[in-house]
């Protein structure tokens, strides 16, 4: 039996099938829930879907007769695609924490378990921090849809027992459940998707396990995977917040400004969807070799994740032409067409205008257009840096 079962994990852990119906019974009377649902779905259809909710007693029939048809429409309205690539390096024998670059707050983890339900393959548990879930409901629905909590925003005291015991979680899923686990690499996006992961973090997955610190790492399978959205529908918004704080430094995005994000990612065009598996990080680990501080440990296995996570996007032509435009070169011409160029200046004039900022100056459209070349311009910069090993 291993220490992580002597734990009681009911505080963060995805909700138990002896708990299903009782908690789904509790979801679909709150009228949060009945809102959000009626936003989505025609108001006359919204009984028979509460009686079919009522009728599932376990998370797999939940995810696969309710989620799975949720998300291949969500695919189908809001993305022109979703591939999956790499999946040679899946073994499924073996259970992953799938570590990925983080773009959408709510269909990263989402989109690649729909990636792995049309290929019959397992969905994973998902870590998502508990600041997303500002509603009781939305607690309830993620825990019901196999999530399990970070808690953030707690004293120091708090937030390390609280690391420990998310480890712990972590690798009690790995090795006790035999469930894979997606986490992202860091806290929130990256807003110029300048994607790097946090030491923090997998000094945080270290904490649990056995042996050294990177047999510990090695415990749970690390499986870097590269996720590239060809439209990221937040842009305008993350150039806006770039010119509040530029405006104030002090500047601070509101509860409803989250909302509205994730509302925004959800429901907007995100073109083609690709995901990239690559291998476990676990030779590589083995070559590096043993440190003798935790900290330059989690920084190499970090690099190790950035570089698999870099070499494996997907690029677009909005990338090459964001960098063009960026550097005010034609270093990347023969990847797009000039339609393809008018278009992509099109979008990124159209986005602006969605900004409504009141007494907007010319000087400040011009910075939230270098911002928005910049996160688009990023991944291709990443990649090429990781792919010419340190060179532009």
């Amino acid at each position: 039996m291993n220490a992580q079962e002597e734990i009681d994990y009911s505080d963060i852990a995805p909700y138990d099938d002896s708990i299903f119906q009782q908690k789904m019974a509790t979801l679909v009377k709150d009228p949060g829930f009945l809102h959000a649902v009626n936003y989505t779905m025609p108001k006359e259809d919204v009984p028979a879907l509460v009686e079919d909710l009522l009728k599932i007693d376990n998370m797999y029939d939940f995810q696969h007769q309710v989620m799975f048809p949720f998300l291949e429409m969500l695919a189908k309205t809001t993305t022109s695609g979703i591939s999956l690539g790499g999946v040679k390096h899946y073994n499924p024998a073996l259970n992953y924490v799938f570590i990925t670059n983080h773009r959408d707050i709510v269909l990263d983890a989402s989109f690649l378990n729909l990636a792995f339900m049309r290929r019959g393959m397992p969905t994973s548990e998902v870590a998502i921090g508990n600041n997303l879930l500002v509603f009781d409901w939305i607690n309830d629905l993620v825990r019901l849809n196999k999530s399990f909590i970070v808690k953030r925003n707690t004293g120091l005291r708090e937030g390390l027992m609280a690391a420990k015991k998310l480890s712990s979680y972590i690798h009690h899923a790995i090795l006790d459940k035999h469930e894979s686990v997606w986490i992202a690499q860091r806290e929130g996006r990256a807003k110029d998707s300048s994607d790097h992961t946090q030491e923090s973090l997998i000094k945080m997955l270290a904490m649990a396990g056995e042996g050294n610190f990177m047999d510990r790492v090695k415990e749970i399978n690390l499986m870097p995977v590269s996720i590239s959205y060809e439209y990221d529908p937040n842009d305008y918004l993350k150039a806006k917040e770039f010119l509040m704080k530029r405006r104030d430094p002090d500047f601070k995005k509101s509860q409803r400004d989250d909302l509205f994000s994730m509302e925004t990612g959800l429901l907007h065009n995100k073109g083609k969807v690709h995901f990239q598996l690559t291998p476990r990080i676990n030779q590589k680990i083995d070559q590096l070799g043993i440190f003798g501080d935790n900290n330059t440990a989690a920084r190499y296995v970090g690099c190790l994740v950035d570089q698999a996570i870099h070499r494996s996007y997907e690029i677009f032509p909005i990338n090459y032409i964001a960098f063009d435009m960026l550097h005010n070169c034609e270093r990347f011409r023969s990847k797009y067409s000039k339609e393809q160029l008018e278009e992509t200046k099109e979008y990124f004039e159209s986005q602006l205008d969605k900004t409504e900022i009141p007494d907007l100056r010319p000087d400040e459209r011009d910075f939230m257009l270098e911002m928005m070349l910049t996160m688009y311009a990023n991944p291709l910069k990443n990649k090429l840096k990781t792919l010419l090993g340190g060179m532009e």
